[in-house]
């Protein structure tokens, strides 16, 4: 019998973090990720992604 569910996904992202912003700061992501066509979170993740790299 084959197995039922979803298939098992390479890099789950199974951590998770809460994070407090002030109006602005909120208002400045909403912004960003409706100019980029991203969710929110995809726009703190790539903001991340670019102070990891330039940090490096």
């Amino acid at each position: 019998m084959a197995k039922m569910g979803r298939p098992k996904i390479d890099n789950p992202k199974v951590n998770k973090i809460s994070v407090r912003l002030s109006n602005e700061e909120h208002e400045k992501l909403v912004e960003f990720a409706k100019a980029h066509s991203m969710t929110k979170a995809e726009a703190f993740k790539k903001g991340l992604e670019l102070l990891y790299e330039q940090c490096k």
